[in-house]
């Protein structure tokens, strides 16, 4: 049962609060970088504030601890465990002798997990895991504003593990339907149903108009009570005041009734005169419960694969008869995996199988290395190998997204050890039919036991759609006489008990000649019986053609695009479309941007290493690394990569740059400079992951950054500017009660270093207001920074 909904029984809709930073501001006070700290100070603000929430209509009042983590309250005097009992104690006091109840208000940390950033996931997690400890007196977790799927994950873990509460999750989108790293909706609706949160939806970034796209998306994707807190409009950067009124925003959320919003409330700009509108507004209405069909499918947070048509699982990383795999795991050699992985997906695999089994190693350390390494450099799926509980749940415990574990098994003990661990992470698992008896002989004995399986499965709550079955391929060589029971399996499994199916093709020819004969033939039968998963190398041309060729005769490959693309180098019109499309195979990528794009730091040393014995240093940054970095920058703008990929982009890059500063220091030459930057986060705000991105990616075009951190004080800008002489600076903020730091710091910058030109970037402002406070530069990214860059230092 659903811990949040037992909490109001009989319901139709539960109501939330709305902004607290918006009623602080209108207390006139100087709340400084750390507002929670009024839970101490001022507690009685605190509670006026909640109190007229609850008269508003509130059911669930958030604490004052959005904000309370040890990286956002440092040097505030006071401690988490402090200001988190405060919090709570403050909230419950606002709502004594009423019904309300007190939600522990988490926001996110403020600094980027790996690999995007320096913060690992265990180190989040235990941030979080003192949060929750520390507010354990509330009724509900509140984990809201996250962008980071990642870090939700931390976050849920957490409270799950460390309390006993009905968990609120719910994330902040953008109009492209994606969350500032690039998290997809329906990949936030399967990894956090499948944690086992109670109701997940938006809120932040955008006005109620904009979430309905949004909510539209999510409600194919849960079952889950659906969340709704979005902003009051745009805010307007001069006064701070947003553009939708309270009773239009109360009749844009109720617009989002049929698409199954059951928790509703308001986020910045909302006051509790929204939240009494809304009340007004969903008067008599009904909760329009959802039941999508979802579809089976795994995800990272940037993809999911759905598994409606056969989806090639790359076998490479599973060190089974692979001696330099082997070698490469007990050497820690990471540039040899993650080659493996790139080459797959670069072939066509959309699921990696990864298995670390290896004697003599550490396998659940290093299994928990490879996943991060690989989250690190592709956005496939991955698929856990192994029989080992702790092996299983390691991985799957740092693993973003939803993954498969391959496998349990018809043995009790493997049921008993391997399936809560599916349960508890939200995976999809293939279960291998074989028992305690072996693979058996026949197709019933391994329906048999693909039966106690899900049985087992769906009795622990895992939905049928996650379980897939694996029938096994005996070797032809050995076992003719059963070979063809496989098949017969998996038409069964497929048609009768409507599971998907896996397949580890390639063992049929085991011991025989001219495999990739039998491989590939083999695997055109099991198609056609129904295998959805094979398990497979994509490096084998045959391979693929059979997978192609079934896509195309079974009307899968629509207009036979995909087929003409991959085997055709003509130009053909699409009969779906009706619109031109190139057949032709894209540009090959060179050596170096290939290793540039998939992460491949040590390839990409030893090749510009290769470079520099032929070309200057100057000719290989500017005719080879900054065309990568502007390609991976248009592929950003375009919204064909996010984020995580323009980050490890630059991350490899920097290993090329290090390589050629460290020729150029041994060579006794002039470093190559291709200008300097001040960066800096305005007085009174403290949120720079922004601009530690922007610097990354500066750094990588040859720009030297001075980087004053966040918080800084307009004159120590000035300073930094007339130390260095400084041609460019750039200044962010997130928050609009700091842009009159930004407008100040721009006034002291012309007057005292009028040549200086000033970019400015961050959510609340606008181009106009750019411009009204004297910016030359209003950038929305990173890459629009380097834009900038490039036009100061010609």
């Amino acid at each position: 049962m659903n811990k949040l909904l037992n909490l109001f029984p009989n319901r139709e809709f539960i109501f939330l609060d709305g902004g607290f930073g918006t009623m602080l501001q209108k207390e006139n006070l100087d709340v400084g970088r750390v507002p929670e700290v009024l839970n101490i100070t001022h507690p009685q603000v605190v509670q006026r504030i909640q109190k007229a929430y609850i008269d508003a209509g509130a059911d669930i009042i958030c604490t004052c601890s959005f904000g309370v983590n040890k990286y956002k309250i440092e040097g505030c005097g006071y401690t988490v465990e402090e200001l988190m009992k405060a919090a709570v104690k403050n909230a419950r006091e606002a709502a004594e002798g009423t019904d309300t109840k007190i939600g522990l208000d988490i926001g996110p940390i403020g600094r980027l997990l790996e690999p995007n950033g320096s913060l690992s996931f265990e180190e989040a997690y235990e941030i979080f895991k003192l949060q929750v400890e520390a507010g354990s007196d509330a009724d509900v977790i509140l984990i809201e504003t996250m962008t980071d799927l990642y870090e939700m994950k931390a976050a849920v873990l957490a409270a799950k593990e460390n309390a006993e509460l009905p968990i609120i999750a719910t994330m902040s989108f953008e109009a492209n339907q994606r969350t500032f790293t690039g998290t997809e909706v329906r990949a936030m609706a399967l990894t956090l149903e499948g944690l086992g949160v109670d109701a997940i939806g938006m809120n932040c970034s955008l006005g109620p108009a904009e979430f309905k796209p949004l909510i539209e998306e999510l409600s194919k994707w849960t079952t889950l009570p659906i969340v709704s807190k979005a902003n009051a409009g745009l805010p307007n950067p001069a006064t701070g005041e947003y553009d939708v009124e309270a009773e239009q925003f109360a009749k844009l959320t109720a617009d989002l009734i049929p698409h199954g919003v059951k928790a509703v409330g308001g986020c910045c700009g909302t006051t509790p005169a929204f939240i009494k509108a809304i009340h007004e507004a969903f008067e008599g209405k009904k909760y329009c419960r959802q039941n999508p069909n979802i579809p089976a499918a795994v995800c990272t947070p940037e993809k999911t694969i759905i598994i409606d048509q056969p989806r090639i699982i790359g076998e490479r990383i599973n060190p089974t008869g692979k001696k330099k795999l082997k070698e490469a795991l007990k050497n820690g050699d990471m540039d040899y995996v993650l080659t493996q992985a790139a080459d797959q997906i670069r072939d066509g695999a959309e699921i990696l199988d990864v298995n670390a089994g290896v004697p003599g190693i550490d396998e659940k350390s290093v299994i928990v290395n490879i996943v991060k390494a690989l989250q690190g450099i592709t956005d496939a799926p991955l698929q856990i190998d192994s029989g080992d509980p702790e092996v299983i749940e390691a991985a799957l415990r740092v693993y973003s997204g939803k993954a498969i574990v391959n496998s349990v098994n018809g043995e009790e003990k493997s049921l008993t050890s391997i399936l809560p661990l599916v349960k508890k992470y939200g995976a999809a698992v293939v279960g291998l039919t074989l028992d305690e008896d072996g693979i058996p002989k026949t197709k019933e004995k391994r329906i048999e036991i693909a039966e106690r399986i899900l049985s087992r499965a769906l009795a622990l709550g895992i939905p049928r759609k996650d379980v897939y079955i694996d029938c096994l391929t005996l070797t032809v060589s050995a076992e003719q006489e059963n070979a063809a029971g496989t098949l017969e399996a998996i038409k069964y499994v497929k048609e009768e008990l409507g599971l998907k199916t896996v397949l580890g093709v390639s063992n049929i020819s085991f011991g025989l000649p001219n495999r990739s004969i039998i491989n590939h033939n083999f695997l055109q039968m099991a198609l056609t019986c129904g295998l959805d998963l094979p398990i497979m190398n994509p490096g084998s041309p045959e391979m693929m053609q059979a997978v192609a060729v079934y896509k195309l005769i079974m009307n899968i490959d629509k207009g036979s695009m995909a087929y003409i693309k991959n085997y055709s180098g003509e130009v053909v019109t699409s009969t779906v479309s009706g619109n031109p499309t190139s057949a032709e195979k894209p540009q090959q990528e060179s050596e170096v941007e290939y290793a540039i794009n998939n992460g491949l730091g040590a390839k990409c040393r030893e090749l510009i290493e290769k470079e520099l014995d032929s070309r200057e240093p100057l000719d290989v940054i500017n005719n080879t690394l900054i065309p990568i970095l502007d390609r991976a920058g248009k592929d950003f703008e375009a919204g064909i990569t996010f984020i995580p990929q323009l980050m490890l982009c630059a991350s490899t890059a920097q290993q090329a740059f290090d390589v050629i500063k460290e020729k150029i220091e041994a060579a006794g030459t002039e470093q190559v400079s291709r200008g300097t930057i001040v960066i800096a986060t305005v007085k009174g705000d403290i949120h720079d992951i922004g601009k530690n991105i922007v610097k990354v990616i500066l750094e990588n075009y040859g720009y030297d950054i001075i980087d004053l951190g966040k918080d800084v004080e307009p004159q120590r800008v000035v300073d930094a500017v007339k130390e260095k002489d400084v041609k460019l600076v750039g200044l962010s903020a997130l928050m609009t009660t700091t842009l009159h730091s930004m407008a100040e710091t721009i006034r002291l910058l012309k007057t005292a270093a009028p040549e200086c030109k000033i970019m400015v970037g961050g959510a609340v402002l606008t181009e106009d207001y750019a411009l009204e406070i004297g910016a030359d530069f209003h950038v929305k990214d990173a890459k629009e920074s380097a834009d900038a860059a490039k036009l100061i230092y010609a």
